[in-house]
């Protein structure tokens, strides 16, 4: 947590901390309900391995009566909103991290989730975050269930704190590691079914495969690949097939996309950075014979939809959230080069310029990555 004005914070920790007492005894004097919130508001990415779960809990045998609802992140509402809202009855949508020095809003919002009377609440994020800890318990609901979790998201001693908010707290085995089988772990555990799901998975609209995206960014400058490899990449691929080559992302990679326009001829690649919605995007990769990216969401979209991919890949989150299992079906083709430092939660040890991404990504060669795209190539 970056936190500016100390105040504004302590105040919002008052609400987190102490108002639960408060709801769960106010909670005694009310009806139960079945209803159920899902608590889910890290990234793109996170989201696109866990929305199938949504779908398998409204049709279990446990929640089929349930109503369900979504405490979720905006900056992937409009995929919640197109691809689930058959299973869900209300969602609420707000950015966490903005939060912490504003106690009204998180006093507003833990009103309205107190209010409609949660018999269960669900986080089954495993690495915790202490708002979310914090809006869990404001629910007051009869069983509030998440993981043990690690320290990555949230200090010790907050930590420490919001673990007795739960009823329940799910260990995680040592052979679950691999992100989407952490959320299908968590998931048999509390629907107490077994599901055979191994990979996301997202039904889209169209059905064509052709052309080739790419994504040239990363959700941290740091974590990828350089914008000059990218460049001789898209040229090479230029020269090795007649498939339209384009670009796809966000106002995150409006910089690189520009870069890359004005080096290459024009015309030669189409732009759709910042100039889709993410249904939108995710429609193009479904219907894209090939996707280049950093591990991004788009790699894991590429899964959910059947298409094949290359993924340049960092160590931070090695074989958490790629390379993917060896049972999967159109899994991405992984590029990196391993290091001793592999597995840091993107704490890098090394010290680089503010404009030079990290050594795990750096050091992945151009080369490496041509051989790797190469098989996949469509004519």
């Amino acid at each position: 947590m970056d936190i500016k004005n100390r105040n504004l914070f302590r105040i919002t920790r008052f609400i987190l901390l102490k108002l639960p007492t408060l709801f769960r005894f106010l909670s005694r004097l009310r009806p139960s309900r079945k209803r159920l919130l899902l608590i889910k508001t890290d990234a793109i990415g996170d989201y696109i391995l866990f929305r199938n779960f949504i779908e398998i809990t409204k049709r279990s045998e446990k929640y089929k009566d349930y109503r369900i609802d979504l405490l979720g992140n905006p900056i992937w509402r409009d995929i919640a909103l197109t691809y689930d809202k058959e299973f869900l009855n209300a969602c609420y949508f707000t950015t966490t991290r903005n939060l912490y020095e504003e106690p009204f809003k998180v006093f507003k919002l833990a009103l309205r989730l107190f209010l409609n009377n949660y018999e269960v609440a669900l986080q089954p994020t495993y690495t915790r975050i202490f708002i979310t800890d914090g809006f869990a318990a404001l629910t007051a609901a009869k069983h509030i269930i998440g993981y043990q979790g690690d320290y990555e998201g949230i200090e010790a001693r907050h930590k420490n704190k919001t673990d007795a908010f739960y009823t329940q707290m799910l260990p995680l085995p040592p052979s679950v590691y691999f992100e989407f089988h952490r959320n299908r772990f968590f998931f048999e555990t509390v629907l107490n079914k077994n599901i055979t799901l191994n990979a996301p998975s997202i039904t889209t609209f169209g059905s064509s495969k052709k052309g080739i995206a790419i994504l040239p960014g990363a959700g941290e400058f740091k974590r990828g690949w350089e914008k000059e490899k990218f460049l001789e990449l898209i040229r090479m691929l230029l020269q090795h097939t007649s498939q339209p080559v384009y670009l796809i992302g966000g106002p995150g990679e409006v910089q690189t996309g520009d870069y890359l326009l004005q080096n290459l001829p024009a015309g030669t690649v189409e732009s759709f950075i910042n100039k889709t919605s993410l249904p939108q995007m995710i429609e193009l990769i479904s219907n894209s014979a090939l996707l280049i990216a950093n591990e991004t969401s788009a790699i894991h979209i590429a899964v959910a939809t059947q298409t094949p991919s290359v993924c340049i890949l960092g160590g931070g989150h090695f074989e958490r959230f790629a390379p993917y299992p060896d049972d999967v079906n159109c899994k991405p083709v992984c590029v990196y080069e391993k290091m001793p430092c592999y597995y840091c939660n993107w704490g890098c040890i090394f010290k680089t310029e503010e404009n030079q991404p990290f050594p795990c990504i750096s050091s992945v060669s151009l080369e490496k990555v041509w051989e790797s795209t190469l098989p996949l190539l469509p004519v």
